[in-house]
């Protein structure tokens, strides 16, 4: 890949030079707007978890203790809302999506940068009402169903319109990304040169444009009911509750596909760089993204398996949901094919990249058992569906972003993390997540139910072993952070390329200037050609 004469952070300046609190409030910048993303979403990671070891903590034993049953039942509500809606879902995409789209496909900015400051203020917006509606806290579950959503004193109709504008700033930020995509990529970028990181985020743009205004408009109708009394959702007004289920989970299964996607494209920009080879199977991996995309619109019935919907469209949805795993499939084999035979460096990204390869797995076999009709009616509502959910979307969503996080950090902050705190943080992690949630398939299969405050005491000790697990899990995010924070600061200078990268971000400085690059680099080149000829390496020092 021909690129211009690299960037120097004094070309214009570093993005990071102007710290006044109003620079950063107005500013036009994507790297900026992503940056705001990254701490929003990770503050709210952390409220989440801590309402999670609540919650482990309380389960510790199978009485009554700690807090009411009720209270339960609003902080149970609280961590689901909070992990999807202000954390799982915008994590990768608006975050390290705005960061480094531009910078990927050699344009100076996304398409629309005042619709993309827009997109981050409609976003905190949404946050604040979410937050209002907290005077009369949640009891409903994540998933808001009704009849009880429409019938609770709970501040439903303001929390409903959080999530409507939570809902916009994901929609407008999918369609600025699909735009720029389009047209700002620098000459000689084709489709087919593109960094698989691209077509993930352009797959998810698409689901974010097409699938979220679905959930809005549900949120609206829902609204509508508790304050107007129109009968969308009641029976005696000649409404259906399950119809509330169908929109929720036609947007819900498909933005399963946005919080996964964007993991992936990360995977697959690290596998390559730290296996020293060219990415196996370039087309198929790019192509089964934009299937994922295309398929999780079609299977959202499998959450539903037991609402009592028949039995034809049951099959049909149970067969349809086995294709998702073809797609999925080709990702995790070309990954692996990559690996084979590669010069290795365990490095942090890496490390987490082979984690989420591994969990991800794990996650990805045990929805078969949800996708099958007959397993399916037996695990749905017990703690095997809980693990199987954590699996995904923490064991994969959550250590792609942490292996963008380390990944990425020198470029986003000019600063090199200290490699020998970051993996006693990820060997934590590990064991944490697998200690927390493996014991919970073994507790579904024995029949224990989710979302229960209470449980037989036949069931403590595995909940025993899942809660010491989340104090080991939060421990190693604690000394993640702790790296973070100390590396800001402390942290060695890092060089424009620190891992050999041959995508177009690793060509500017680290940080990045204001305009991206020096000059619009050309592109001649597939960005994948690791061992393929001599590579240019970048001096430089990684803390240790």
């Amino acid at each position: 890949m021909d690129h211009a004469p690299e960037a120097t952070a004094g070309h214009h300046g570093s993005y990071l030079a102007e710290k006044t609190l109003r620079s950063w409030a107005l500013t036009l910048d994507h790297k900026r707007i992503g940056v705001l993303y990254i701490c929003t979403t990770l503050f709210f990671f952390l409220v989440g978890g801590v309402v999670a070891l609540l919650l482990r903590l309380k389960l510790l034993t199978p009485g009554p203790a700690l807090f009411s049953d009720h209270t339960y039942n609003v902080l149970f509500t609280i961590h689901g809302a909070i992990m999807i809606f202000l954390f799982v879902i915008p994590a990768i995409p608006s975050s390290l999506g705005n960061f480094f789209i531009p910078l990927m496909i050699g344009a100076r900015d996304v398409v629309f940068p005042r619709l993309n400051l827009f997109s981050y203020w409609c976003f905190v917006a949404g946050i604040v009402v979410i937050l209002g509606s907290l005077v009369s806290p949640m009891d409903t579950g994540w998933t808001f169903y009704t009849p009880y959503s429409e019938q609770t004193s709970a501040a439903v109709t303001v929390l409903s319109g959080g999530l409507f504008l939570v809902g916009l700033s994901s929609i407008l930020t999918g369609l600025n990304f699909i735009v720029t995509i389009h047209t700002m990529r620098a000459p000689g970028m084709t489709w087919y040169r593109m960094p698989l990181f691209i077509w993930a985020m352009y797959a998810t743009s698409v689901i974010q444009v097409l699938a979220t205004p679905v959930i809005g408009i549900t949120f609206i109708l829902l609204a509508a009911e508790r304050v107007l009394g129109i009968g969308f959702f009641d029976p005696a007004k000649g409404g259906d509750p399950l119809l509330f289920q169908h929109f929720f989970w036609f947007y819900s299964h498909p933005v399963v596909y946005v919080m996964i996607l964007p993991a992936m494209g990360i995977i697959s920009e690290v596998v390559p760089v730290f296996s020293r080879k060219p990415i196996f199977g370039y087309r198929a991996i790019a192509y089964s993204a934009l299937a994922i995309a295309f398929i999780g619109f079609l299977v959202w019935g499998h959450h539903m398996f037991v609402s009592g919907m028949g039995t034809l469209a049951g099959i049909v949805f149970s067969f349809l949901t086995f294709f998702v795993a073809v797609p999925t499939g080709v990702k995790i084999f070309n990954w692996i094919a990559t690996l084979y035979r590669g010069s290795i460096s365990l490095d942090s990204p890496m490390l987490y990249a082979l984690t989420f390869i591994f969990l991800f797995i794990i996650g990805g076999l045990t929805g078969l058992f949800l996708g099958s009709l007959a397993t399916d009616v037996h695990v749905h509502d017990t703690y095997f569906l809980v693990a199987h959910f954590h699996y995904t979307m923490m064991g994969g969503t959550v250590m792609g972003l942490f292996a963008g996080l380390h990944y990425w950090f020198p470029k986003v902050t000019g600063r090199m993390l200290n490699e020998k705190l970051a993996k006693y943080a990820w060997g934590l992690i590990l064991v944490g997540f697998n200690l927390t949630f493996f014991p919970m398939f073994i507790l579904g299969m024995q029949g224990m139910p989710r979302r229960y405050a209470e449980y037989p005491a036949k069931y403590q000790g595995l909940n025993i072993v899942a809660t010491v697990g989340s104090w080991v899990l939060a421990l190693g995010v604690f000394l993640m952070f702790l790296n973070f924070i100390r590396s800001l600061r402390r942290g060695g200078l890092a060089p424009d390329n620190p891992w050999r990268g041959l995508t177009l971000e690793w060509s500017t400085s680290s940080p990045p200037p204001e305009e991206n690059f020096a000059e619009i680099p050309t592109v001649s080149e597939w960005p994948y050609n690791y061992g393929e000829k001599p590579e240019r390496r970048t001096e430089g020092k990684r803390e240790r």
